[in-house]
């Protein structure tokens, strides 16, 4: 519905409209715009579902924000003309290259199919405060330290200015209220490491949906039970493994020399997005389940190295 509020009763959409007031206490909810050209008008609807990602609108002028429990991060970013040569990356996958001397900082490689990628880094803000100069030639000299990913992008074209963004983590004090709910990075969002962000948005956009769907065909709806307790079974595994990877463990069962194919597998489909699949023993216990792995996995490169 608030896609609705970048257009007018016409077919014209207009992009640039502003959400500046939401009021959800009615028996319908109405949101209040301003056009770019000063003009004002409401939209009233008989739902609301935010999936404004990091704009956040609901959250924010209903004030539901509140910090997240994630440490601070940010991320320096750009995107280059990459000249990677062939075989030395599979442009159908994103590449993540780990600092070799930082584990808690990382690089995204995202090739798109017109010879460009999106090229970022992310780390703490005090690590990555100690380059100086524009958002490109940090991150450049960050990647110069990661020998790597230097070599795949040896060849790069750096066209683009560069772009940061700090505290990126958010949370909610309530993922849904009278008439709303919160879809995707609009609620909680973790970390961009293992892409988690889409496969929240379809899970919660799926459950928002048969919820309304119900409660429009006259049955009674639970929104705690049956909209935030589901979405946030997910929302936890992936928190799960996002944490592991700071930490440094679940890097050490990824990196280990010797896998098994039955655990690769169940792991690898919880990052694909099947979080909510709970006959996977990673999704009904994630923590326990992976502190256990990293344990055995540690334990064994100790057993390797001696």
């Amino acid at each position: 519905m608030l896609a609705d509020a970048a257009q007018k009763a016409g077919a014209e959409i207009r992009y640039r409209h502003v959400v500046t007031a939401v009021d959800v206490t009615g028996e319908q909810p109405v949101v209040k715009v301003r056009a770019d050209d000063g003009e004002e008008y409401t939209v009233t609807a008989r739902y609301l579902l935010d999936a404004s990602g990091f704009a956040r609108i609901l959250p924010r002028l209903l004030e539901l924000e509140r910090p997240s429990d994630f440490p601070v991060r940010g991320a320096l970013f750009t995107h280059i003309e990459d000249h990677i040569a062939h075989g030395e990356m599979d442009r159908q996958k994103i590449l993540i290259t780990v600092h070799p001397e930082h584990n808690d900082v990382w690089f995204w490689t995202i090739p798109f199919s017109n010879g460009r990628c999106s090229q970022g880094v992310v780390g703490t803000p005090e690590y990555l405060s100690q380059y100086q100069g524009t958002e490109v030639e940090r991150l450049r000299a960050i990647i110069a330290e990661t020998p790597s990913l230097a070599k795949v992008l040896r060849n790069a074209v750096w066209d683009m200015p560069g772009r940061t963004l700090t505290g990126y983590s958010a949370n909610v004090t309530s993922l849904w209220g009278k008439n709303f709910a919160l879809l995707g990075n609009a609620g909680e969002f973790l970390d961009p490491v293992f892409s988690s962000g889409v496969t929240i948005a379809f899970k919660s956009s799926s459950l928002a949906a048969k919820c309304i769907e119900r409660a429009w065909n006259g049955e009674a709806v639970d929104w705690q039970a049956d909209y935030a307790v589901p979405l946030q079974a997910g929302v936890n595994t992936f928190r799960a493994f996002v944490s592991g990877w700071y930490e440094g463990g679940f890097q050490d069962v990824i990196f280990h020399e010797r896998h098994s194919p039955e655990i690769r597998r169940m792991i690898s489909s919880i990052l694909a997005g099947y979080a909510w699949d709970t006959a996977n023993p990673y999704v009904a216990e994630p923590q326990r389940r992976l502190n256990v792995l990293r344990e055995l996995c540690q334990r064994d490169a100790k057993a390797l190295v001696a």
